[in-house]
């Protein structure tokens, strides 16, 4: 047996238990012991520790790499094979090496007793791989109070007299995903000009000081991939040489986006670099016609690249985010496609000659125009991961169909949390939900999409919470399942605020999200709602704000800039949105109905207007001692929406606008009075989830669909509906805007009163048209159906969930 077997798990105390590990100890701190021929991401690693260890104490813990007598208390680090101490404390059995040996990316903690001779007892961090290593190092941080978003959004940890590591071990790892990370995007009017400013001052631009933080951050959420920045703002990764190197000191995998084939980034290094790499202007970008000239231009990268860790991005875009330029016959298309992808594995081949290239971790990405050309039939090598893309709102275009799911290179996800693009960006405010990352990704995942999920995070801030949520849920898939998704706000505010905070920051974000759902605080300009829908919104939003000001009062002072950060920034701009669009609306009402209320809610909208820039300059200038200035834009791109709106300058007596209410009856899915669901199956309510807060799936999330002929074998829902008159009565089902998971597929419900012949409905638009812009919008799709109702009274609605994706909310009954 070895020494560590059956041991409880770690826990972090300032209390001296008997048996535990001092790492802090009447003002003096155990030294920290490396192997120099370690992995340079231990040494990082262990220095972030060092300087975590005097943010919590004000001692300074010394490091040392390979001496050869340890303290009597010494933190050992290191990786398996790779360390001098671990590899000893293996040999003499203090580490049972096969519970790390072969795996990605795990790492243990344990305490031990008597580990050496001279050594009363130690704590070992050891990694199966060199990210092993340093996610332990980091994930100890987090166990001592030192959170993730330290840097990123200013979360100073409260001071702590004494830190102990009662005895024991725990064993974390390997990920639910294998490769795990960021894209940053659309950075023009945030991260880039803040790194320019603040960081990169050499080079005015994101360049190698930005990414180390960034690289760290990953480190800390025990992430390990990277998009790098991109946009015509920002020059390529690789034209700053020191980029790529301190991604390698990190022990971050590179990677390129779906129009950056073979970590290319056209923008710049075709569209504007290629004469000062080359010597020449570049030819067209059109593989048919300068195929030897591109072939060069990405050989010569991946020849660049061959000693770091990448994943290659394979296929072909336009210069940016447009279409494959080539044959207007998609036949022709998709041959080409496959002839790029082709001689993009013959440049792999040559050029890494110790690894064969089905060996090269590759990616495909379907994303948008891509999608209809692999489904008319891309050869793709089985090798290569496929990495489906949702629509850019956060719902999965397209999942692995069994076959697919065979593939030695499996499957991953290009998922948004931030976006520019139609139908209307969304890149001032992260507010997509836990619940539905969670749901979608969750979903993706049981569809075998488990070898790279990457995240376009935009600007990172304000994304902090949303992006930690996704990387936690990346790494540990099972911890934060669809249905309890929604505590993760009150889990993330304990460890980010502190115990006494964590409800009502729950509480807040939950409105805040539910909110944003039925109309981003971006797409305020776009949806539409009655006068008694905007009084709800702007009577929700002044709760929260009230609430989240008068917890502002009582957060600790070392914590005000990260309240205000990931907090009140972002509740208040969106209740001031709000603000600004009702208001003006409002405004136009009221005063053609002759009523003076109509110049008081022009002036709350000029208000509103001038207290969100009032608010950003705060962010820019103020918080943190102006740390952040350049990374806050309230009006990404000008678009109009972030403009004052027109309001209303004068009462017009004469004209009268009155308002009618609509007679509807609504009904929460949740509120069922009979279920039934298949073998295997089962119904689940998912909170956090669509509009009304609330919605009702199928699990799991790969069921397999029901054919329309065979509704009455799938799981139900039945309601009592009181119809106060007979005729036809019109019913419409909002549901979560969720898309196919086949390229055949849909999201269909069926739905009947009574004893009547259920009614067929797919929710699920066949393209990216007009209603699927709606819906995304919105925050539902929604099948509308009529029923003719013989008897006044209650009468039975059952509705049956016949596909994978299907997400009920609300019954609307007129």
């Amino acid at each position: 047996m070895f020494a560590q077997e059956k041991k409880a798990t770690i826990r972090i105390t300032e209390k001296n238990i008997p048996l535990s590990f001092p790492i802090v100890e009447n003002g003096k701190s155990s030294s920290v012991y490396i192997d120099e021929k370690d992995a340079e991401v231990v040494g990082i690693a262990a220095e972030a520790f060092k300087n975590d260890i005097y943010l919590l104490t004000n001692v300074t813990p010394k490091i040392f790499k390979n001496t050869p007598v340890l303290s009597t208390y010494p933190i050992i680090v290191g990786t398996i094979g790779k360390s001098y101490y671990i590899d000893q404390l293996i040999k003499t059995g203090k580490i049972n090496k096969n519970t790390l040996v072969g795996k990605w990316e795990t790492f243990s903690i344990s305490v031990v007793e008597n580990p050496a001779k001279g050594v009363k007892r130690a704590l070992i961090i050891a990694g199966s791989d060199r990210r092993g290593t340093a996610f332990g190092v980091f994930e100890l941080s987090r166990m001592l109070g030192v959170s993730p978003l330290n840097w990123w959004a200013d979360v100073k940890p409260a001071h702590k007299n004494a830190l102990y590591v009662t005895t024991g071990q725990s064993l974390i790892g390997p990920p639910s995903v294998k490769y795990r990370g960021i894209f940053i995007n659309d950075e023009d009017w945030g991260i880039q000009p803040w790194a320019a400013k603040n960081m990169d001052t050499d080079v005015k631009d994101m360049g190698p000081k930005t990414y180390a933080k960034i690289f760290e951050l990953l480190l800390r959420l025990k992430a390990n991939y990277i998009w790098p920045a991109m946009h015509p703002s920002t020059k390529a990764f690789f034209y700053y040489k020191e980029n790529p190197k301190v991604a390698d000191k990190y022990a971050i995998v590179l990677g390129g986006s779906h129009c950056e084939p073979m970590l290319r980034n056209n923008v710049f290094e075709w569209a504007e670099n290629f004469e000062h790499e080359y010597g020449k202007k570049p030819g067209e970008w059109r593989y048919d016609l300068n195929k030897n000239e591109m072939a060069t231009y990405w050989t010569d990268r991946v020849l660049e690249a061959k000693n770091y860790e990448a994943v290659y991005t394979v296929g072909m875009r336009g210069i940016h985010d447009g279409s494959m330029p080539g044959p207007k016959d998609k036949n022709e298309k998709v041959r080409l496609l496959g002839e790029v992808i082709k001689d993009q594995r013959l440049m792999l081949d040559a050029t890494n000659l110790t690894q064969p290239v089905n060996t090269i971790p590759q990616i495909f990405c379907p994303y948008k125009e891509v999608l209809s050309l692999y489904q008319a039939g891309l050869d793709l090598p089985d090798d290569v991961t496929i990495v489906w893309a949702d629509d850019n709102h956060g719902y999965i275009r397209q999942l692995s169909n069994a076959q697919e799911q065979k593939r030695a290179g499996g499957s991953g996800v290009y998922y948004h949390i931030s976006y520019w693009g139609a139908p209307h960006d969304y890149l001032w405010l992260s507010s997509i939900s836990p619940s539905l990352i969670s749901y979608e990704l969750t979903k993706a995942y049981q569809y075998k999409a488990d070898r790279l999920w990457v995240i376009n995070v935009g600007d990172i801030k304000p994304a902090e919470m949303e992006t930690q949520f996704a990387m936690d849920l990346a790494w540990d898939v099972n911890k934060w399942r669809p249905e309890n998704a929604h505590n993760y706000a009150e889990s993330w505010a304990a460890e980010t605020f502190g115990q006494e905070f964590a409800k009502p920051i729950a509480e807040i974000k939950a409105i805040y999200y539910r909110l944003a759902h039925e109309a981003k605080p971006e797409h305020m300009g776009s949806v539409s709602f009655t006068d008694q829908q905007a009084n709800e919104r702007l009577a929700a939003y002044a709760a929260i704000y009230k609430n989240a000001v008068a917890l502002n009062e009582k957060i600790p002072p070392r914590l005000k800039d990260a309240y205000f950060e990931l907090i009140l920034y972002p509740v208040q701009g969106a209740y001031l949105m709000n603000q600004k669009i009702l208001y003006a609306k409002k405004s136009f009402l009221y005063a053609d109905r002759g009523d003076k209320q109509g110049l008081v809610y022009a002036q709350k909208a000029k208000d509103a207007f001038e207290e969100i820039k009032t608010i950003t300059v705060k962010y820019n200038k103020e918080i943190a001692g102006g740390k952040w200035d350049g990374i806050m834009d309230y009006r990404p791109r000008k678009l109009p929406v972030f403009d004052m709106p027109k309001v209303a300058t004068s009462i017009a007596e004469t004209v009268k606008n009155e308002v009618k209410s609509e007679n509807k009856q609504v009904i929460s899915a949740t509120t069922f009075v009979q279920r039934f669901a298949p073998k295997g199956t089962m119904l689940q309510t998912i909170k956090g989830l669509g509009v009304s807060g609330k919605g009702i799936s199928v699990f799991p999330l790969n069921f397999v669909p029901t054919k329309d002929n065979e509704f009455e074998k799938a799981a139900f829902l039945t309601y009592n509906v009181n119809f106060k008159t007979t005729g036809e009565h019109q019913i419409e089902v909002k549901c979560l805007p969720t898309q196919r998971v086949s390229a055949t597929g849909k999201v269909r419900y069926a739905i009947g009163v009574g004893n009547e012949k259920p009614q067929i409905i797919n929710i699920s638009p066949a393209a990216e048209n007009d209603i699927w812009k709606k819906n995304v919008l919105q925050g539902f799709a929604s099948g509308i159906t009529k029923h003719q109702i013989t008897k006044v009274g209650n009468s039975v609605v059952k509705i049956y969930l016949l596909d994978p994706g299907i997400v009920i909310n609300q019954l609307e009954i007129q």
